[in-house]
């Protein structure tokens, strides 16, 4: 059997947790883990992504943005914005 240990809590940490709950039978020691896993990234960014990224926001800072409009425009969609203009 794991080893056990308690925890205090105030009162309305434990409604909370009790709100958390999938079923009233689940344990809080089951709520807690669940809540704990869930808080690790199981597919953590990668240095390509984190530099796309960053690359980016130097984009947007630097002002190399684009409407949609101006993207449909370019894809030959012009139609559609006169038609949502009207």
């Amino acid at each position: 059997m794991p080893e056990v240990t308690s925890v205090r809590m105030r009162t309305d940490t434990k409604a909370l947790l009790d709100d958390l709950k999938l079923n009233p039978r689940e344990t809080y020691d089951d709520v807690v883990r669940r809540l704990a896993e869930s808080a690790y990234d199981d597919e953590p960014l990668t240095p390509e992504e984190i530099k796309a990224m960053e690359e980016g926001i130097a984009d947007i800072k630097a002002g190399r943005v684009y409407t949609l409009d101006e993207i449909m425009k370019e894809c030959g969609d012009d139609k559609i914005i006169k038609a949502r203009k009207l």
